[in-house]
C-alpha cells in the first residue's frame, strides 16, 4: 500500500531583527493556514499569500522574497520567487557552503 502526502509550503527570504542579517526559512502550513491564505474570491494568489506571510512570518523584521507551493484541493498552486536570484539566497542562507 502506498499513501502520497502532500504538503504545502512557503520558502521565505529576508532580514532577521537581530543581527540584521539575511535569513531564509520554511514555513509549512496547516489546512487553516491554507485557508487563511486566500483571497477575498477564496482562490490562492501571490498577493493572498504575501498577505499570509507578513502576518505569520514574525523572525522577519522585513521580507525580501518568498515562494510557495500549496495544496489547493486536487490541485497544487505554485508561486516562483518574484526575482530569480532569491531562490540561490535562499540556498545560501539554508544550506552554506555545503559540497
Amino acid at each position: 500500500m502506498r499513501y502520497t502526502v502532500r504538503v504545502s509550503t512557503v520558502r521565505v527570504i529576508g532580514r532577521i531583527w537581530m543581527p540584521s542579517v539575511m535569513g531564509a526559512t520554511t514555513y509549512t502550513l496547516t489546512e487553516g493556514d491554507v485557508g487563511n491564505a486566500r483571497s477575498a474570491t477564496g482562490r490562492i494568489t501571490r498577493e493572498s499569500v504575501q498577505r499570509w506571510v507578513d502576518s505569520h512570518a514574525g523572525d522577519f523584521a522585513e521580507i525580501t522574497d518568498f515562494a510557495a507551493s500549496i495544496e489547493d484541493g486536487a490541485d497544487t498552486v505554485e508561486i516562483p520567487w518574484a526575482d530569480e536570484e532569491s531562490e540561490l539566497v535562499f540556498g545560501d542562507c539554508m544550506y552554506g557552503d555545503e559540497d
